[in-house]
């Protein structure tokens, strides 16, 4: 079959050769180097989080009394956000402040016979039985004042947690109570609000295996949302998560991108479509990757083809262009930089207006109608598809 197709394509070009009044000419495809920019993209889809986000809740049991900021509302560090009705805790303080009144009383009483008698028991003028009494009498005593103390600290303290301020600057994002609602604060704290700041956004994108080894940290990433399909937004790799996710049978692996959001139009929980650029380089020197490929053809000493003669670098470098200099191609050594599907990057060796050989293009010079016509079996130029703005 094979045998058949170039049977049927060397008919057609001998053809296409009889009918015109000239012969085909073969012409050199260059690309002239440029700066230009490269990149590569890996993309991936991702959900939005807040950086910071806290649950804020109280640890005493109690009835909301009074709430102060409700949904979306804006909040700062230390704002007074609820308060919880405090009859209870204030009664459980006053408690807390007569029962160590009482252990103080006791144990200063407890504090001056232990003092008396071990005077007395230095000079033998009681027993050791009855200095022994006494020092225990005062060891308990001190304890218990000790632990009144405490237990009028922890009254205090629990008072205070009737009052509920926010931890952060941020939004409230979730109101969990209403007033009267009873709170019941036992082995987990009872959340009030959710508070988040949503100036600080970040993405958690899921990148496939095949992917995750060219993602790196501190790589540029733009996303958009389905939200604001006209914007797009931008952000960083800060975190590449090693521990894979398996999804019927296909794994991914987490990518934080943090993204900052100073317009508040980002909101927890949006579907966030990645274009991570693990490649992002501007103003470099770069070739098109079929440059490094190219080999010139041997010319006779009588050619009258017109195409440059190719000199050869008498080093045989081992990666090299051709260059086309004063009518002839010359063999130019380079060292290279990264590469993507499309260019290669040279490091050394070129200069910005060097023309770099690509390929040879069969064209026909002359038409039965007289316009000039190309070989359809040789290969087109880039874009060379593309039609011509009027």
């Amino acid at each position: 079959m094979k045998r058949y197709q170039l049977t049927l394509q060397a008919s057609f070009l001998i053809l296409a050769a009889a009918s015109c009044s000239e012969k085909p000419k073969m012409e050199l495809e260059t690309f002239t180097v440029e700066p230009i920019s490269m990149s590569e993209v890996v993309t991936a889809t991702g959900t939005m989080e807040s950086v910071t986000q806290v649950d804020v809740g109280t640890q005493v049991t109690g009835i909301i009394d009074k709430l102060y900021v409700d949904y979306n509302d804006h909040v700062t560090k230390g704002q007074l956000l609820a308060e919880i009705e405090k009859t209870l805790l204030n009664s459980e303080l006053q408690s807390a402040n007569a029962n160590m009144e009482s252990a103080k009383a006791s144990y200063e009483y407890a504090k001056t016979n232990y003092e008396r008698d071990k005077k007395l028991h230095d000079e033998q003028l009681i027993s050791d039985y009855e200095f022994q009494t006494s020092k225990r009498d005062y060891d308990v005593a001190r304890l218990n004042y000790e632990k009144s103390q405490a237990d009028r600290v922890r009254a205090a303290k629990n008072l205070n947690y009737a009052e509920i301020y926010s931890p952060i600057d941020g939004i409230v994002i979730s109101r969990e109570v209403e007033v009267g609602q009873t709170v019941v604060s036992s082995m987990n704290v009872a959340n009030l609000y959710v508070i988040a700041d949503l100036e600080n956004m970040q993405v958690v994108g899921n990148v496939d295996e095949a992917d995750i080894g060219q993602v790196k940290l501190d790589q540029h990433v733009t996303f958009t949302v389905d939200a604001y399909p006209d914007d797009i937004f931008t952000g960083t790799v800060t975190q590449v998560r090693l521990n894979p996710t398996t999804t019927s049978n296909v794994v991914t692996y987490e990518v934080i991108v943090k993204a900052p959001n100073p317009d508040l139009k980002l909101i927890p929980g949006m579907t966030a479509n990645l274009s991570i650029y693990t490649l992002d380089l501007n103003d470099v020197l770069a070739v098109p990757l079929k440059a490094l490929k190219f080999e010139p053809m041997e010319q006779e000493e009588d050619d009258k083809s017109g195409l440059p003669k190719p000199v050869a670098d008498a080093s045989n470098p081992k990666v090299s262009v051709w260059v086309e200099r004063d009518n002839q191609l010359i063999q130019t050594p380079v060292e290279l930089g990264v590469s993507n599907n499309i260019y290669q990057q040279i490091t050394s060796g070129l200069k910005k207006g060097d023309k770099v050989a690509l390929q040879y293009n069969m064209i026909q010079t002359k038409s039965q109608n007289g316009n000039t016509q190309e070989n359809p079996f040789m290969p087109k130029p880039p874009g060379s598809n593309k039609k011509k703005k009027e």
